[in-house]
Order: C-alpha cells, then sequence, then structure tokens
C-alpha cells in the first residue's frame, strides 16, 4: 500500500426527482401581443384579487373565457406539455382530459409573490408574456424561485456544504429561473414556489395555469 485512495467504483443515481419542465411556445409573439392587449384592458376596468401576490394586480381565475383565443392557445400548449410529462405507475402514456383553469399577473417595480403552493391541481403552470427586460438585463430580478421540497436537509446542519453530483449543489436551499418572453414553465403544484420582486421600470406580465385531471370512469 503506498498511501493512495483506494479505486472503488461508486453508482450515483439521483432518485425521487421534481419534474421542472420548460417550452418555448410555438408564435409566442403573436400569442404575447393578444394576451398584453387583452390582459392590460382587464386590469384597467377590474380590481386586483388577493392571494399570494405582492403588489401588483393578479385577475380572476377564468382567463379562459375573457382571454381570447391566444390565452386557448396558451392553454393548448399547456395541456399538451402535461401530457407529454405525465404517465401511469408502469411509465405508460395516459390519456387524461386536463381540466384548466388560468389568471393573469402584471408585476412592476418592487411586486412579486410570496411562497405559496397550489392545492387541488396536479400540474401548475407559468408562462411569460412580458418578462420586464429582465432576460436581457438579469439584475432586474423577478426570478422564479423553487424550494427544495426535501426541506432544509444538510443546511441546517452545514450549510457550507452539498451534494458532490449534479443538482446537488442547490440541496436544501432554492433554485432560480429567470423568465423570458415565450416560456411557459410547467411543475408540481405541491412544490412550493414564489416570484422575487421584480425591481424593472417595466411591465412584467405573466399567466399562472392549474390544470387537474377530470374523473376518469372506473
Amino acid at each position: 500500500m503506498d498511501g493512495s485512495r483506494e479505486r472503488i467504483k461508486v453508482n450515483v443515481s439521483g432518485r425521487f426527482a421534481t419534474p421542472v419542465a420548460e417550452l418555448d411556445v410555438s408564435e409566442s409573439a403573436a400569442v404575447n401581443e393578444a394576451l398584453r392587449q387583452v390582459i392590460l384592458a382587464r386590469e384597467e376596468k377590474n380590481p386586483s384579487a388577493q392571494h399570494s401576490n405582492l403588489g401588483g394586480w393578479q385577475s380572476s381565475w377564468d382567463l379562459e373565457t375573457w382571454g381570447g383565443d391566444a390565452a386557448r392557445r396558451l392553454l393548448d400548449s399547456a395541456r399538451g406539455l402535461a401530457r407529454r410529462l405525465t404517465g401511469d405507475r408502469a411509465g405508460k402514456p395516459v390519456e387524461i382530459e386536463w381540466l384548466a383553469n388560468a389568471w393573469a399577473n402584471v408585476n412592476r417595480t418592487g411586486n412579486g409573490n410570496e411562497f405559496h403552493t397550489h392545492p387541488g391541481a396536479f400540474w401548475s403552470a407559468t408562462y411569460y408574456v412580458d418578462d420586464g427586460g429582465a432576460s436581457a438585463d438579469p439584475a432586474l430580478g423577478g426570478e422564479f424561485e423553487i424550494q427544495d421540497p426535501r426541506g432544509v436537509a444538510p443546511a441546517m446542519l452545514a450549510p457550507e456544504l452539498a451534494f458532490a453530483f449534479p443538482g446537488g449543489q442547490s440541496v436544501g436551499a432554492s433554485e432560480l429561473i429567470t423568465p423570458r418572453a415565450g416560456l411557459l414553465l410547467m411543475f408540481p403544484s405541491w412544490l412550493s414556489h414564489a416570484v422575487r420582486p421584480y425591481r424593472g421600470g417595466g411591465t412584467r406580465i405573466s399567466v399562472a395555469i392549474n390544470l387537474t385531471p377530470a374523473a376518469r370512469p372506473s
């Protein structure tokens, strides 16, 4: 023995992964222009709902009924992505009718959303109509923040340590996703998430979506 570390083959696999999907919606420029007009018009005539939003404006949860063709096209994209992401316990595809409710969010300087989940849904999604310039300048904030669903994990005992494999550096903490116009972000509805304060001078517009499977015949 020369004191060198013995070479041992170790297989490391990530288990209990949490899927977070990103999809660039096709023809998003036209969809975004139509949604921007109808959402800002709605904001002018209706007071804000109050849920997780910290300032800003939030619509009622029936965007599909007043958002026009652009909203229907967006929800079709969300339902299509949910179909691709969902299978049975054997990993096989399943045919599901996805019931949706959706609402618009308008954030300006200092606005954000506190941490929350979406009870009563299977998939939730955020679509960015206008990122307020944050994709070009990340210093403007407004990032989508997701918490590690395993809780504080080792961060409580040894916050300077992390797991030495891909994705292990955020264990017990948060990850940030920078918004960009045309991005559809989908995640499990139980995943705790927030929106960091937007620090730009523009108008940040997004659409939130909940998808719930319709009752299936037994």
